[in-house]
C-alpha cells in the first residue's frame, strides 16, 4: 500500500512518519517535493541550499520515485506530504492512485507555530486551501481519503491511530505508539531546522491546552484559514 499523508507545516506530520515507521512494515520519506517546491517558487527556505542538493528538483521524476516499487522490499510505503508544497507546475494527477489521508490542526496552533520559525506566513504557505483541494480532487474520482485531527490524535493517541488503521486498511500494532529517541534515518536535510521537539520524543506528546491568544498578522492568518479548516473538519475521522 502507498499512503500519502498530508498535512502543512508544524502540525503531528513528523511524529506521525516516526508512528508509522515504527511498525516495522512501512518504508517512509520525507516531504519528497520540498526541492521541487523551492526550485519552482524561489523561496529563501532555511537551510534552501542543502535541500536543493540533497532531493530531486524535478517533480516528475519525484511522482516516479513515490509510485514505484515500496523502498527496502517492504509491504507498505508512507510518505510524508506538504500539500502546499502541491502548486503550480507540480503534477497532482498521481495522488488519486494512492492511499490517502489529510492530517489537519487549527489554525492558531498553525499560525502562531510556524510564525515562531519563518517570518511573514502568507495562507500559501501553511497548506489549509491546498489540502482541501486535493480532497475534493480525490472525491470527485470517487476516492473517501481519510481525515485526522492532530489533537484527536495527542487526546487518546492509541484510539486515534486504531481508527486510521481501520480507515485505510492497516492492520494495527501498538508499535505505533512509540518510537526511539533522536530522529530517523529518513529524516529530511532540514531536520536540523525543524525537529527539535521530536527528536527529543519517544511518543506523542499530550494533549495540547488553550488555543493561543493571536494578534495582528497572526490572526489575521488564522481567521482567513478557518473555512478551509472547517470544511475538513467537518468529516474528520471521531472516537466512536
Amino acid at each position: 500500500m502507498h499512503i500519502a499523508m498530508w498535512s502543512g507545516p508544524r502540525n503531528l506530520s513528523t511524529a506521525m512518519m516516526y508512528s508509522f515507521a515504527a511498525r516495522g512494515d512501512c518504508a517512509v520519506v520525507d516531504e519528497p517535493f520540498y526541492a521541487a517546491y523551492l526550485a519552482v517558487t524561489g523561496l529563501q527556505h532555511p537551510m534552501r541550499d542543502a535541500i536543493m542538493a540533497a532531493q530531486s528538483q524535478d517533480p516528475t521524476r519525484v511522482v516516479g520515485q513515490l509510485l514505484g516499487p515500496v523502498p527496502a522490499q517492504k509491504p507498505h510505503f508512507y510518505q510524508k506530504h506538504m500539500a502546499q508544497h502541491m502548486i503550480p507546475g507540480v503534477p497532482r494527477d498521481w495522488v488519486n492512485e494512492l492511499t490517502n489521508v489529510f492530517l489537519i490542526r487549527h489554525p492558531a496552533r498553525v499560525a502562531a507555530s510556524f510564525s515562531a520559525k519563518y517570518d511573514n506566513p502568507t495562507l500559501a504557505d501553511i497548506g489549509f486551501v491546498q489540502q482541501v483541494e486535493l480532497y475534493e480532487q480525490l472525491v470527485a474520482v470517487g476516492q473517501s481519503p481519510v481525515v485526522i485531527d492532530s489533537a484527536d490524535i495527542r487526546r487518546n493517541p492509541e484510539a486515534m491511530l486504531r481508527r486510521l488503521c481501520a480507515a485505510i486498511g492497516l492492520d494495527w500494532t501498538p508499535a505505533m505508539l512509540s518510537w526511539p529517541r533522536g530522529g530517523h534515518v529518513d529524516d529530511g536535510v532540514w531536520a536540523a531546522h525543524w525537529y527539535a521537539a521530536v527528536h527529543d520524543s519517544t511518543g506523542f506528546a499530550p494533549a495540547e491546552g488553550p488555543l493561543p491568544e493571536l494578534e495582528g498578522a497572526r490572526a489575521a492568518l488564522a481567521e482567513v484559514a478557518m473555512p478551509a479548516y472547517e470544511r475538513l473538519r467537518a468529516v474528520k475521522l471521531r472516537l466512536a
